[in-house]
């Protein structure tokens, strides 16, 4: 059995989905549904039990022989400013999960993020004195990838554990994620709803590295397969402007023109202007697949969007 935290959410399901495309159906599904509509991306899933998040820890030492578990559930909102919630739903809950996992010498796969490096101005390595969080969401990531290399060494586990700093990540399944979506499902809305889609000014200068979630999908898969330990990147190592993306989608499109808008004042500050994964270590641990360039992931979910609005 493999238990996936914040399976119904965007790389949560697709994770799902690239388990199931293995063979894999005995899969137990942990979220909170809320008020969203998250259970649209459970249907076209394979999977034996889903368990609400505020039951999950209880439950947890009675599920039987758990093969792995790939926790995705996280407030992932740069937004959310209540810095006590982010605590205990990022960092107190994981812990309790990381170590149920050391316990039991059970695969422990876990969500962290490239929001820990802040502006990058020290680079982008999986090295503390690259990190300096801007926002409370990424504060929570950084201090649980603490949490975790204080309790182990990394190099010699007695039990698997991988974090992955996600880099940008858009995709198939997105939807519920409203604000916090990526800039292709909200081009795609923009373009349908009027002809325009928006940019902030200045977005030329805006440049990160943009991962489809098909190539997310391939990373946990492997080392969920390699039984490698260790804090990872999880980029392209290529970076790319948001003028760029908008200009790409525009090509794929068509019939749309970009239109400017004013920079929000309560992202000044807390927005990350550049990243760029350094992936030497997620090369050195073996992961030699080659990633989608912008374009050809675009494509793919642009395609995706058109036939199915994002869903499976």
């Amino acid at each position: 059995m493999i238990v996936v935290t914040g399976g119904a959410g965007f790389i949560g399901s697709n994770i799902v989905k690239g388990l199931n495309d293995k063979g894999q159906t005995d899969i137990v599904i942990v979220d909170n549904l809320g008020q969203t509509q998250k259970y649209l991306n459970l249907n076209r899933l394979k999977f034996v039990d889903y368990i609400d998040k505020s039951d999950f820890l209880e439950r947890l030492p009675l599920l039987g022989t758990i093969d792995a578990i790939i926790h995705q559930g996280a407030c992932s909102a740069t937004t959310e400013l209540d810095a006590n919630y982010l605590i205990r739903n990022n960092y107190e809950y994981s812990k309790a999960l990381f170590n149920f996992c050391q316990d039991r010498k059970i695969p422990f796969i876990y969500a962290s993020s490239a929001s820990v490096y802040g502006n990058g101005v020290d680079g982008f390595s999986e090295d503390p004195k690259c990190e300096y969080p801007l926002n409370g969401y990424a504060f929570s990531k950084c201090i649980f990838d603490n949490y975790v290399r204080q309790q182990i060494n990394l190099d010699n586990a007695p039990s698997q554990v991988v974090g992955l700093r996600y880099f940008n990540v858009y995709g198939y399944q997105e939807n519920h994620k409203g604000s916090m979506a990526s800039v292709p499902f909200h081009f795609f809305n923009q373009a349908k709803k009027n002809g325009e889609i928006n940019v902030f000014e200045g977005s030329e200068n805006f440049l990160r590295d943009f991962i489809f979630v098909e190539d997310v999908v391939k990373v946990v898969t492997f080392f969920l397969e390699s039984g490698k330990s260790g804090i990872f990147n999880c980029g392209t190592g290529r970076e790319r402007s948001f003028m760029d993306m908008a200009n790409i989608f525009i090509q794929l499109h068509g019939d749309c023109r970009i239109n400017t808008v004013a920079f929000p004042e309560h992202l000044k500050g807390k927005y990350q202007a550049y990243t760029k994964a350094n992936i030497s270590q997620l090369r050195k641990a073996g992961f030699n697949q080659e990633f989608l360039s912008l374009s050809a992931g675009m494509e793919k979910y642009l395609k995706q969007l058109k036939q199915t609005n994002g869903y499976f």
